[in-house]
């Protein structure tokens, strides 16, 4: 089972999650600050980051723009008010996802089973490697490089990109990328989407304005090209 690191400030928040995973199985390992937290990184070496965003000195958003430096480590946030602003804040800084406490351990298990579910081929048959332009695509080793320089990509921007690549042209909506790459169905989180669009686009084209890879239709959603 995977091995969880939990950044929680609230401690009986912390105590039901914990409890909640490690019945089901997880290993896990909980820190009250963000400085705690990114401590225990290199030692613990998680599947993924369970992440407050409300923490007292380094908070949520800090710790998740500190991760993403250098890492492709998942990260699920969490946060008492899912309209709240440091959401989107949260999801540009590079989380993958979000929950909104209080939430049930099993919807819990869900959301970390979807974000560290293996990354398949959607689109069998496709060559296992790629080239757009000057951006390569490694379908069978789950990697993406620019003009021969690997590009960190948080699961959720490899996955958008894979899923939008493997049919170039077509036009996917929000909801459809929802319950493809994210596999939601609620159609308020389309918030995660266009955060992830961003985020990517900041890493693969050559100006986030004018994109070339990832492109807007605006009023019906998103494609891959045409170049």
């Amino acid at each position: 089972m995977p091995r969880v690191l939990l950044i929680e400030d609230d401690p009986a928040v912390r105590e039901g999650v914990e409890l909640g995973l490690r019945r089901r199985g997880h290993e896990v390992l909980s820190a009250a600050t963000g400085e705690a937290g990114l401590a225990a990184l290199a030692g613990f070496r998680p599947d993924l980051l369970l992440l407050d965003l409300m923490l007292p000195g380094l908070n949520g958003v800090q710790v998740c723009r500190r991760v993403r430096e250098d890492s492709q480590l998942p990260i699920i946030m969490l946060t008492a008010r899912g309209d709240d602003f440091d959401v989107i804040v949260g999801l540009e800084a590079g989380a993958d996802d979000y929950i909104v406490k209080p939430a049930r351990p099993e919807v819990i298990e869900a959301r970390i089973r979807a974000v560290l579910r293996r990354i398949e081929d959607v689109a069998p048959g496709r060559p296992a490697t790629e080239v757009h332009g000057d951006l390569t695509i490694d379908r069978a080793g789950l990697s993406v490089t620019k003009a021969g320089r690997r590009l960190t990509l948080a699961p959720s921007e490899l996955k958008l990109l894979l899923h939008l690549s493997a049919a170039p042209e077509q036009v996917f909506s929000r909801q459809q990328l929802l319950e493809h790459v994210w596999e939601h169905s609620y159609h308020a989180d389309a918030r995660l989407v266009d955060a992830c669009v961003r985020r990517l686009r900041n890493k693969i084209e050559d100006e986030s304005g004018t994109p070339r890879y990832v492109q807007t239709l605006r009023g019906f959603g998103y494609r891959f090209g045409p170049l």
